[in-house]
């Protein structure tokens, strides 16, 4: 884990995007392209739907308070999560929003795709997502709690109004990629079996399968999946005292 850098944030963390997404020399946009077109086509091949190159948030510093960057394509996102030597010519650190949703029967814990763009076959705590356009306010700061809830309907299938205030815990950094995970705490009143049901009936199918694991069982559950669980996921879990 000492590879991963963990950036501690506050609970009233902002998050801005102040300043236009930088230019592409045409060299450096063709190779950006060409990495897109062949991730792109590996997703849907896979059976893991298809790749949308819209705007997204990429992080320029970050403070406990305030987190500052650009929108940027997300084609720029895959490019230099395929290829980690292009962070030095793009400098893109991509924020992503991940829950650590908690109910009444444990953790929320699902299996990512085997053909996801990024991080295919982990188990990760879900949902989790990028912070993209849709967050951005007239004033330049994120929604990035709207962001989780959008993600929480989508991919878990949960009505965001069963779910309490979402509180942040910290910002896992990835070595190679720079993706920026801001991980999220919240809870629900609902059950296991409700949220497996809402996951089941109404949810986008990105995770298979969705587990609600209790919390005495979940030192066990990590060691059981070692290398398959994504780093973050023990991070978040100890921020958010449901790990010793």
């Amino acid at each position: 884990m000492d590879l991963f850098a963990v950036h501690p944030v506050a609970p009233g963390l902002v998050v801005r995007a102040v300043r236009p997404m930088p230019p592409l020399s045409p060299g450096l946009d063709a190779r950006v392209e060409a990495l897109w077109t062949r991730a792109a086509a590996r997703v849907e091949q896979g059976g893991a739907g298809r790749l949308f190159n819209g705007r997204v948030f990429s992080i320029d510093q970050i403070t406990p308070d305030l987190i500052t960057g650009h929108m940027t394509e997300y084609r720029r996102v895959i490019a230099q999560a395929e290829d980690h030597a292009l962070h030095t010519d793009l400098g893109i650190r991509s924020l992503a929003v991940c829950g650590v949703v908690r109910c009444a029967g444990g953790v929320v814990i699902g299996r990512r795709p085997a053909a996801a763009v990024y991080q295919p076959g982990l188990w990760q705590l879900c949902p989790a997502g990028s912070v993209d356009g849709g967050a951005l306010r007239a004033d330049g700061t994120l929604d990035y709690r709207g962001q989780l809830r959008t993600e929480i309907r989508e991919e878990i299938g949960l009505d965001p109004a069963s779910i309490g205030p979402e509180t942040p815990l910290c910002v896992v950094e990835h070595p190679g990629s720079h993706v920026c995970d801001l991980g999220l705490a919240v809870t629900t009143e609902l059950t296991a079996a409700e949220v497996e049901a809402a996951h089941r009936d109404h949810g986008d199918g990105e995770y298979d399968p969705l587990r609600v694991v209790p919390l005495p069982d979940l030192p066990a559950f990590l060691m059981w999946a070692g290398r398959d669980l994504v780093p973050p996921a023990p991070v978040f879990l100890r921020r958010a005292g449901l790990l010793d």
